[in-house]
């Protein structure tokens, strides 16, 4: 390793022109409508299809393609948005590849799936355009008052769903803007055209929503409080910690970054020639916010960035579609890694030791051997964590560090339903959370019902 004693962030490392056509839009464009049916027609519209039941969320698969071939695409977005009410995101950011168009009929048979991801977008984002249409009618006020504690994706997921039943919804999150991960930790090339906010905008259209953000549930007196003044309380209160390397220097030193604080600042500046990066940039770590750290650094205009992972490609989180993409834009993955030092100088990051790993016996096992990357800016992406202490001082029941719920939802508490990556045993993905929301609005509806 050749570390400089003068680390190299800047920003403006580009032509003032190409950070609009590097960040406009993900590798796959929009399908056109031409396009559309002639991919809608090669699906089977397959009873108990495969692709439906490998939806988190349920959606009818074959129902909302055939609706796409025969041109009606304000049917087909209404079949995906009653089941999955973030059906324009998930469509964006779902692992569809290993999902619905892996056991599509068409790819066991020819290799080639449906392009389900794309064909749902396609159908979404028509109903999205100039604000969005009105596909749902909320129903008669019952007077029930429900608190949604966070404004991503299981809690919007839930607040939509109570609305269309006829409760008020008073969703309760800390940051400035609704939308959670969807807002604050994605790539911004995969929600071009700000479109996370304007998902949020057509949710909020069916009425009986108030959001109020600013707000952050940090103590068992602040959930009591909830409970007392609203007839249910659901949290959707994510991951809000994470995990750290616990190496000298990782606080100390500037350079040394969490991946998704980087994310979240990159998404929200608006002047993007503004932002500095490194020249150098190493990613620790192997899942999805790894790779959109790594490439958001690409684009940004580094020279040389590294995502590195510890164990081999097959245990990476990352789907095999996220790294190839990661190194079609010039980063370089390695494996069997892991951080051993930072090194730094003046204060400033330089560079960091790894120590090599082989399996051996079925465990990872260091060799002894060692390398050195240079480095100006260090990206840690190494997972989440929940935030539990508040929580077990409230009596919620936690099951491994997240919040224990049975398959409706409801936590330990009586009133309090929980549900996305707050919860125990989930895969973190956004369709799960949309379903996890889902489920806990059906669930304290028909509380409702059994106390009338």
């Amino acid at each position: 390793m050749s570390a400089s004693p003068c680390p190299d962030v800047q920003a403006g490392r580009l032509p003032a022109t190409a950070y609009a056509e590097r960040f406009g839009a993900a590798e796959t464009p929009p399908l056109t409508p031409m396009q559309a049916v002639i991919e809608a027609e090669r699906c089977l519209y397959c009873h108990d299809a495969p692709c439906q039941t490998a939806c988190p969320t349920g959606i009818d698969v074959p129902t909302f393609i055939h609706r796409i071939a025969d041109g009606n695409l304000l049917g087909a977005a209404k079949t995906i948005l009653e089941a999955n009410p973030l059906g324009g995101m998930c469509a964006r950011v779902c692992p569809t590849e290993e999902l619905c168009e892996q056991v599509c009929v068409r790819n066991t048979q020819q290799g080639k799936p449906i392009e389900i991801g794309r064909l749902q977008r396609h159908a979404v984002d028509t109903v999205m355009q100039d604000g969005g249409a009105p596909l749902f009618t909320r129903a008669p006020s019952t007077g029930h008052k429900v608190a949604v504690v966070g404004a991503g994706p299981a809690g919007m997921a839930c607040a939509h769903t109570l609305a269309r039943l006829g409760h008020d919804v008073t969703v309760y999150d800390a940051h400035d803007k609704a939308g959670g991960l969807n807002e604050y930790g994605l790539a911004s090339y995969k929600t071009a055209g700000d479109f996370a906010q304007r998902e949020i905008a057509w949710l909020l259209s069916i009425g009986g929503i108030t959001v109020r953000t600013g707000w952050a549930l940090r103590t068992a007196a602040d959930l009591d409080e909830l409970r007392k003044t609203h007839s249910a309380v659901f949290l959707g209160l994510g991951l809000g910690a994470v995990r750290q390397l616990g190496l000298p220097g990782e606080t100390e030193l500037s350079g040394v970054e969490d991946a998704v604080a980087f994310i979240a600042r990159l998404r929200q500046t608006a002047d993007l020639s503004t932002l500095p990066v490194g020249r150098r940039v190493v990613v620790i770590g192997g899942g999805m916010t790894a790779v959109d750290a790594a490439v958001q650094a690409r684009l940004l205009g580094a020279d040389e960035v590294t995502m590195v992972y510890r164990r081999g490609p097959e245990a990476m989180s990352a789907s095999r579609v996220e790294q190839e993409w990661a190194q079609t834009h010039g980063v370089t993955i390695r494996h069997w890694l892991a951080p051993e030092m930072l090194l730094g100088e003046g204060g400033h990051v330089t560079g960091v030791r790894f120590q090599e790993q082989a399996p051996q016996d079925g465990r990872v096992q260091p060799t002894g051997r060692h390398v050195d990357l240079a480095a100006d800016m260090v990206l840690k992406a190494i997972g989440q964590l929940f935030e539990a202490a508040p929580w077990v001082d409230a009596g919620l029941v936690l099951q491994e560090g997240r919040l224990s719920v049975d398959g409706h939802g409801r936590t330990s508490l009586p009133g309090v339903w929980a549900g996305g990556d707050c919860r125990a045993g989930g895969r973190d993905l956004t369709v799960e959370a949309v379903e996890d929301g889902k489920q806990a609005a059906l669930s304290i509806h028909a509380s409702f019902q059994a106390e009338a």
